[in-house]
């Protein structure tokens, strides 16, 4: 049994606009689970209807089997992290970590060994005294997350964890995060817009658009095969064309011409439109080399940046009607990139070439450049 199911819910704060619009997932116990999306697409809602904080207009909350969307936020002994980490200023880290042990009614000497068991499974042993004024953000978070963690919840939920860190910092949190939440056990749900960081983070991930859910899988799913063209482009996947599955369903006909696709004969599919996925690492300089299979587009180099162990490059077809493409093209080997203003043949990878559904009617979302 999943530890929590969430079916068909439904929240309008305002009549006839629906914030979650049937939403249902599955969230396996121990499982760290991660709800990613654009803002404004309902997933801290979500959080806060299974935290207790709102309630559905329909559907329900299971936690291992029991219906809690009646149940009061305290009988249903889950934790909230919330963004801002809501600490107490007046308090030091030690009775901020033991607040909701002294809410609970636990004994003076519980409180001590339970605080001095957190602030250490978080590496800040020793700082019971310091006030919250003392901390670096990063230690700030970690003080929330173990008064959190410090009566043992049945679920674990945090709504955006790291957003109010800078990214040096939340790039180093990160792996400390899911190693402290392994050690605790706990089934854990997240929110973030931040795609690295649901990744880096989840054993699942549901990506959310205007309060429903466009895609359920592991990261490794979510990214290898975006289920449409707007999660794709959530993704930061910029390389999207029209398309249509040849008879043979060997192909895919579009602006470039016809390509070969990654994973063999779609004949089973329906014969409709579709959108075209050409991954950003697909791109061949040398179409020609030994052992290169793939289609070959011609045209120009119009930006480049070198990024470290890549080189980003975008590049215009020369067939009418065809958009500028990206791609991050391995800086190995030494070899001299191309520059702006250079044509060339570039090969493109039949492993690269992936068909998603086109996207439905609503905003679209493409990701940074």
């Amino acid at each position: 049994m999943a530890a929590l199911d969430v079916e068909g819910v439904t929240k309008c704060f305002t009549p006839g606009v629906r914030v979650l619009d049937g939403v249902t997932m599955h969230v396996r116990d121990g499982e760290i689970a991660c709800l990613l999306g654009p803002s404004g697409c309902g997933k801290t809602t979500l959080l806060r209807i299974i935290a207790g904080l709102e309630t559905p207009d329909s559907g329900r909350v299971l936690f291992d089997g029991e219906d809690v969307v009646n149940l009061p936020v305290y009988l249903r002994r889950f934790g909230f992290m919330f963004q801002d980490y809501a600490l107490f200023p007046h308090m030091s880290v030690g009775a901020n970590v033991a607040f909701g042990l002294r809410m609970a009614g636990w004994d003076k000497g519980r409180q001590q060994q339970r605080v001095d068991e957190m602030l250490e499974l978080v590496e800040l042993a020793g700082y019971q005294r310091r006030t919250v004024d003392e901390l670096s953000g990063g230690e700030q978070q970690r003080v929330a997350l173990a008064r959190t963690l410090a009566p043992s919840p049945r679920l674990l939920l945090l709504d955006e964890p790291l957003a109010n860190l800078d990214r040096k910092l939340r790039e180093e949190l990160v792996d400390e995060l899911r190693a402290i939440i392994r050690r605790v056990g706990v089934t854990t749900i997240f929110v973030t817009h931040d795609q690295s960081e649901a990744f880096a983070l989840a054993d699942h991930v549901v990506v959310m658009r205007a309060g429903q859910v466009e895609q359920d899988g592991s990261p490794e799913e979510v990214y290898g095969r975006p289920s449409n063209a707007f999660v794709a482009g959530f993704l930061g996947f910029h390389n999207l064309l029209d398309g249509r599955i040849t008879p043979d369903g060997l192909a895919v006909d579009t602006a470039l011409g016809r390509l070969q696709l990654a994973a063999g004969p779609a004949v089973t599919l329906p014969s409709r439109p579709y959108s075209v996925l050409i991954r950003p690492d697909a791109g061949e300089l040398d179409p020609r080399a030994d052992g290169a299979t793939g289609s070959v587009v011609a045209g120009l180099v119009v930006a480049g940046s070198f990024r470290g162990g890549i080189y980003r490059m975008r590049f215009e077809p020369d067939a009418p009607g065809a958009p500028v493409l990206q791609f991050d093209i391995a800086t190995s080997g030494g070899r001299p990139m191309p520059k702006a203003g250079e044509r060339l043949q570039l090969g493109i990878q039949n492993a690269g070439v992936l068909l998603v559904d086109r996207d439905r009617a609503g905003d679209e979302h493409t990701g940074d450049l």
